[in-house]
C-alpha cells in the first residue's frame, strides 16, 4: 500500500470526552493568533486554548463532560461552532455539544462480519421520508421488512448536520455531526446496531466535494477551500494546495469516525468527479488506503463505493495499476440505457442512449461508453473496464438523483406501466452486478421523491427557489416545480407503507421478493457469475428482445427481455436437455393487478394475463423451441437437469 505519513495522520481533533473525566478540545485555526473556547453550559466561562503545533489550539478542561456546549472564538471574532462537533442540538449555527463515548454495538453486532461486495443488494433510503417519524430510530421497524425482501444492505443518504430540519442531505456543513433531526449519533448507533443484528450492512453517503451554503464556518478556520478549481456549488476543497495536509486529514478522520466509531460498513463517495487534486498521491487513493488499513486491523472489511459521472476505470481498478482502489463505483450508463428505452425520454443525457444495443453492451461491459463518441457530450467518453469485476459495479432503475432531479420527483409509478416496472425490475436484479434498490420501488410506491430544503436566510431561499424554477423553465407545460422550501413538498415525499398491502403495490412486492429469493439462490444469477462462467447476449424479434446467457451448460440461465409494447416470438437457442421456467414477470400472480395499475404511463399496453402460448414458471421447454414473450416481460430459463428434480435442485446441489 502506497502511503505517506504526515504530522496530521491519526491526529484526533474536536471535543474528546475521557473516560477518566473531563474533555480534550482541540481545532485547527492556523491563522489565528488567539483562540479562546467558549463553554456556554452548563454556566458560561471562557478558556484560552494553548498552540499544540501545526496550527492547532489545545485546551483541557477537567469538570467539563458530556452535554457541555460550547464554540470557539478566533482572535475577536463571533464564536462558532466546532468544525468537527459531534453534535449540533441547537442547529448548525448553535453551540457545539460534547458527545459521551457511543453505546457499544450488542453482541450480534460485535460478531458482525458484514456482506461480501458479491453478495450486496442496497437499498438506498432518506432518514426523514422513510418514515412517518423520519428518525434513525424509527427506521428500525422497518429493517426486518427489508430483510423479508431480500436485500442485504440499506444505504443512507446523508445525515450530516444541515441547516433547518429537513434537507436531501447534500447541503452538510457539520460534517461529523448526526443531524438533530434524525436523533443524532447516538440515534444512529442504534440503527447501524440493529441492521447488524438481522445481517444487513449499513452503507452511509458521504459528501466530499463541497459543503451547503448556510452554515458553512470552516472558511473562517482555515485553508479548507481553494479558488484553483470551481465546481457547480462555486469554490473547490483544497486537497493539493498549501494547507490541504490538514484538510486531507479532516476528511480522512470524518470517514474513519462514521466507519469505526458509529460501525458503518461502508462509505458512498458523492460526485467524486468534483474532488479535484493533481497531487502525486490523491486524495481518493489515500482514503483507500487509510479504509483497507482499518479493514485489517479491525478483521472486517469496510467498502468505499464512488457516484463518478467519468466513466473511468481507474476508479475502481487497484493501487499497482495507478488506480485509486475505490471498491465499486455508481454505473449510470446502466441505468440511463434502461430508462431511455421504457421511457422514450431523449432529453438532456438520454439522448446517447435509447437503443437495445446499449443495455447489451452495458450487460457485458458495465460502461456504455467506454471510448466511443458521445452525442450528448459532443466527444470522445469513458474506457475500458476490461479485467474488472463485474462487483465493481452498482447498478439501478431509480435512484434518489434520478427520481429527485425530475422537476416533479416522479417514480416509475407515475412513467411506466406495471408490466415495464417488472420488466425493469427484472432487467437489474439478473444483471451480473451489484443492484440498488431507491426506498419504495419494490412496492410502486406512489409518493413522488421532491427536491427540498429548509434554509432561515430569505436570499439563499430566494436563489434555490428561483434556481429550482429557471432549471426547468422548459417544462412549463407541465405545471411548476414545487417550492422547495415549502414543508408540503418535504411531506409529500414520504413513504405510504400501507400501499405494500393494497392491489397493483403488493403483487410488484411479490415480484421483488421472487426475483430476489431466485438471484440468491441460483449460481449463475449473482454478481460473481460474470467473473467465474460466461455470459453472451443477443439482439432477437428485430432487436427488440434482449438474449442473455449466463452461466455454464451445467448451471446455467438463460434471460429474456422484450422491451417492446407487442408480443414477440422468439426461437431458443440449441440445448440437449431443454430449459426449465424459472420466472416469468407476466405470470398471472403478478400481472393479475395490472388491468388496475394507476397511473400508468398513457398509451403503455398492459401484458394480457392467463396467455395459454406463453411459457409460465415450471414449463419444460425444448431446445430450438419457438415460444411468445409478453409485451415488456422478462423470462429466466435454466438449462434443464438431466434428472426429473425440480427446477433449479440439480444447481442448488452443485453449488
Amino acid at each position: 500500500m502506497h502511503r505517506i505519513r504526515s504530522e496530521y495522520t491519526s491526529m484526533q481533533i474536536g471535543a474528546m470526552s475521557r473516560p477518566e473525566g473531563g474533555v480534550s478540545f482541540s481545532v485547527w485555526a492556523p491563522h489565528a493568533e488567539r483562540v479562546t473556547l467558549e463553554l456556554e453550559a452548563p454556566g458560561r466561562r471562557s478558556v484560552s486554548m494553548q498552540p499544540a503545533g501545526g496550527g492547532v489550539w489545545h485546551a483541557e478542561v477537567r469538570d467539563a463532560g458530556p452535554g457541555a456546549r460550547y464554540r470557539y472564538r478566533l482572535d475577536d471574532t463571533e464564536p462558532l461552532p466546532d468544525p468537527v462537533s459531534r453534535y449540533q442540538p441547537e442547529g448548525v449555527h448553535g453551540p457545539s455539544e460534547v458527545v459521551g463515548l457511543l453505546a457499544a454495538p450488542d453482541d450480534a453486532g460485535n460478531r458482525y462480519r458484514g456482506v461480501p461486495l458479491d453478495e450486496l443488494v442496497l437499498y438506498e433510503l432518506h432518514l426523514g421520508t422513510f418514515t412517518p417519524e423520519g428518525t434513525a430510530e424509527a427506521a428500525i421497524a422497518r429493517l426486518d421488512d427489508l430483510v423479508k425482501l431480500g436485500v442485504t444492505a440499506i444505504e443512507i443518504m446523508p445525515v450530516a448536520a444541515f441547516p433547518g430540519e429537513r434537507n436531501w442531505g447534500y447541503d452538510g456543513v457539520g460534517l461529523f455531526a448526526v443531524h438533530r433531526a434524525y436523533g443524532g449519533p447516538q440515534g444512529l448507533r442504534k440503527l447501524v446496531a440493529a441492521a447488524h443484528a438481522r445481517g444487513l450492512s449499513v452503507f452511509l453517503d458521504v459528501v466530499y466535494n463541497h459543503l451547503g451554503p448556510e452554515g458553512n464556518y470552516l472558511a473562517r478556520f482555515g485553508p479548507y477551500f481553494t479558488a484553483r478549481y470551481v465546481t457547480p456549488w462555486g469554490e473547490a476543497v483544497n486537497f493539493d494546495g498549501p494547507g490541504s495536509d490538514h484538510v486531507r486529514e479532516f476528511f480522512i478522520q470524518n470517514a474513519l469516525y462514521w466507519l469505526e466509531v458509529l460501525g458503518f460498513d461502508g462509505l458512498r463517495l458523492d460526485a467524486v468527479e468534483q474532488i479535484y487534486d493533481m497531487s502525486a498521491y490523491p486524495f481518493l487513493s489515500e482514503l483507500s488506503d487509510r479504509v483497507a488499513e482499518l479493514s485489517e486491523r479491525s478483521g472486517r472489511r469496510r467498502y468505499l463505493i464512488a457516484e463518478s459521472d467519468l466513466n473511468d476505470a481507474r476508479m475502481i481498478s487497484p493501487r499497482e495499476l495507478h488506480g485509486h482502489a475505490m471498491d465499486a463505483q455508481w454505473c449510470d450508463d446502466f441505468h440511463h440505457a434502461v430508462h431511455a428505452m421504457l421511457t422514450g425520454e431523449r432529453e438532456e443525457y438520454y439522448r446517447d442512449f435509447g437503443s437495445l444495443r446499449d443495455l447489451a453492451k452495458a450487460f457485458e461491459d458495465g460502461f456504455v461508453y467506454t471510448g466511443q463518441y458521445s452525442p450528448y457530450r459532443k466527444r470522445r467518453f469513458g474506457n475500458s473496464t476490461a479485467g474488472l469485476s463485474s462487483k465493481r459495479f452498482v447498478v439501478c432503475v431509480q435512484n434518489h438523483d434520478q427520481v429527485g432531479n425530475r422537476m416533479l420527483g416522479e417514480r416509475f409509478t407515475q412513467l411506466l406501466s406495471a408490466p415495464q416496472r417488472r420488466l425493469a425490475a427484472a432487467t437489474m436484479l439478473f444483471s451480473p452486478f451489484v443492484p440498488m434498490l431507491f426506498m419504495g420501488e419494490e412496492y410502486a410506491e406512489e409518493a413522488p421523491f421532491q427536491y427540498f430544503v429548509h434554509h432561515s436566510d430569505p436570499q439563499l431561499i430566494k436563489a434555490v427557489r428561483e434556481g429550482r424554477a429557471q432549471e426547468f423553465a422548459e417544462f412549463h407545460d407541465q405545471g411548476q416545480a414545487p417550492d422547495p422550501q415549502h414543508e408540503d413538498t418535504f411531506r409529500r415525499s414520504r413513504l405510504n407503507w400501507d400501499l405494500r398491502e393494497q392491489r397493483g403495490h403488493r403483487e410488484l412486492l411479490a415480484f421483488y421478493r421472487d426475483a430476489l429469493a431466485l438471484r440468491r439462490a441460483h449460481p449463475a444469477l449473482g454478481t460473481t457469475a460474470r467473473d467465474s462462467t460466461a455470459l453472451r447476449t443477443q439482439l432477437r424479434a428485430g432487436e427488440s428482445v434482449l438474449m442473455v446467457e449466463r452461466g455454464s451448460s451445467r448451471a446455467g440461465v438463460l434471460l429474456l427481455f422484450n422491451y417492446c409494447e407487442e408480443a414477440r416470438s422468439v426461437s431458443l437457442p440449441p440445448a440437449d436437455t431443454g430449459f426449465v421456467v424459472l420466472l416469468a414477470s407476466d405470470d398471472p400472480r403478478y400481472a393479475d393487478a395490472d388491468a388496475a395499475a394507476h397511473r400508468s404511463k398513457a398509451g403503455a399496453a398492459a401484458a394480457p394475463a392467463g396467455a395459454t402460448e406463453r411459457a409460465k414458471a415450471g414449463d419444460r421447454l425444448s431446445g430450438g423451441e419457438r415460444l411468445t414473450l409478453g409485451p415488456w416481460s422478462a423470462l429466466v430459463l435454466e438449462t434443464a437437469p438431466e434428472t426429473e428434480n425440480e427446477p433449479g435442485q440439480a444447481t442448488a446441489k452443485e453449488r
